[in-house]
């Protein structure tokens, strides 16, 4: 457990000076690679090629497979390192989690992302806005105008508190890097595979299915901490509570308006709405009061909630790491 709460700390800390510098080779973009090799494979050797019904149990099956081998690789990988390098020296095990903790937290560059459509909004460039917009949502982005732009953001940085953040914490906190990795390779599955879209309905459900599972508490703890961050911030903490209990359900997913109801209410703006995916109108129910218009300086306001909370959640996983060491 002590060793727990020193890579934990290793990892947050680096987190917060560094982010992820992008020449740095990165877990998730292997697990990307590997996510569409499986896909690639699955498809070839099942010979899916349609709609019918013999194609959809094939699908179903195939990406439970896809599942199954994402997830023991980016697990197993991992593992023989640690393995290999606890043999070697305690130390040098500790600061390999460490930098893998670190690797698996998205605080920074979440933040870091967002705030490139806040700064081209405040130059006026929505154009170039909505290209920064697009690199981190899945919606369609060309058509957006300034206001869609904003709340795209907000809402990204909204959920990705739980998905980037909350979550792979928590994840460590119980089972160490290995925690995380396991959480990411199912969340990653799920932004590549888990849409509800021709392509992927029946292929993907194994992956969205499991990340509902791995995101159902971590959503929900989240949404707390950041109704406590609202307080802290002088924002609006009645109303976000409020949204929170009206709207945390106002999504397809079980999970991801948990957070985004918070940060609606905090902000007293409405978020969510229909969305074109792929070419497709997709119907999505409001979150949130029109209390007033959405500005661009709501991205900052919900970093600093995303920010606050996220520092919240892991002093409160370290506050109960200290107890277990403690008591034991």
């Amino acid at each position: 457990m002590i060793d727990r709460v020193i890579v934990l700390c290793i990892g947050f800390i680096l987190d917060i000076i560094f982010g992820d510098p992008y020449f740095m080779p990165h877990p998730v973009r292997f697990m990307g690679k590997l996510i569409e090799v499986s896909e690639k494979s699955v498809v070839k050797i099942f010979k899916i090629s349609g709609e019918r019904e013999k194609d959809k149990f094939k699908k179903l099956v195939g990406g439970a497979l896809i599942v199954i081998t994402v997830v023991i690789v980016s697990v197993f990988v991992p593992y023989v390192i640690l393995k290999i390098a606890g043999e070697i020296n305690r130390y040098l095990k500790i600061l390999i989690e460490g930098f893998m903790c670190y690797q698996l937290i998205a605080m920074k560059s979440l933040k870091k992302e967002s705030m490139k459509v806040y700064y081209a909004l405040k130059n006026n460039d929505v154009e170039g806005a909505r290209q920064a917009v697009s690199m981190i949502v899945g919606r369609d982005t060309k058509n957006l105008d300034r206001e869609g732009i904003t709340k795209a953001a907000a809402e990204t940085v909204a959920e990705n508190a739980s998905d980037g953040v909350s979550a792979p914490l928590i994840y460590m906190l119980l089972f160490g890097a290995l925690g995380g990795f396991f959480y990411k390779a199912v969340n990653t599955m799920d932004s590549m595979i888990g849409y509800k879209n021709d392509k992927y309905l029946y292929l993907g459900r194994a992956a969205a299915r499991c990340d509902d599972i791995l995101n159902f508490i971590p959503s929900r703890v989240t949404a707390v901490f950041m109704i406590i961050s609202a307080a802290l911030l002088k924002m609006d903490h009645k109303n976000a509570f409020y949204i929170f209990k009206r709207d945390r359900h106002n999504h397809k997913s079980p999970n991801a308006a948990q957070t985004e109801s918070v940060c609606a209410g905090a902000l007293g703006v409405r978020l969510a709405g229909d969305a074109y995916y792929f070419g497709k109108l997709y119907k999505k129910p409001f979150i949130g009061d029109n209390k007033r218009k959405i500005e661009d300086f709501d991205i900052v306001r919900v970093n600093r909630l995303m920010y606050l909370s996220s520092v919240l959640i892991f002093l409160w996983g370290m506050l109960i790491c200290l107890f277990m060491i403690l008591k034991g």
